[in-house]
């Protein structure tokens, strides 16, 4: 424990960062592994809508600096990535 009261102040003031953080950023991993759950069980227009929701999730993390913006974006890459390869492979067994 701090014997300095600006200590326990910056300990308190720590905290409540971390669980407004920890709410971004469970909110962004949430959302990104509901589109890719749905993407593996081939439902992509619920995986679409995930995806959708996870990069608002992610961008709204980055503009508040909880994840840095290369990090975003190279998660949301990831994510468009997988989600066109599914919407691809989808397009193919009905075409098939």
């Amino acid at each position: 424990m701090p014997n300095i009261k600006s200590a326990a102040k910056r300990m308190r003031q720590n905290e409540k960062r971390r669980l407004r953080n920890r709410w971004f950023r469970g909110r962004a991993r949430t959302f990104s592994k509901k589109a890719i759950k749905a993407m593996e069980a081939g439902d992509v227009e619920t995986a679409r809508t995930y995806v959708q929701m996870a990069i608002k999730a992610l961008d709204k993390a980055a503009e508040k600096g909880i994840l840095h913006k290369n990090n975003v974006a190279r998660r949301k890459s990831r994510l468009m990535k997988r989600l066109h390869a599914a919407e691809a492979q989808s397009a193919q067994g009905e075409s098939a």
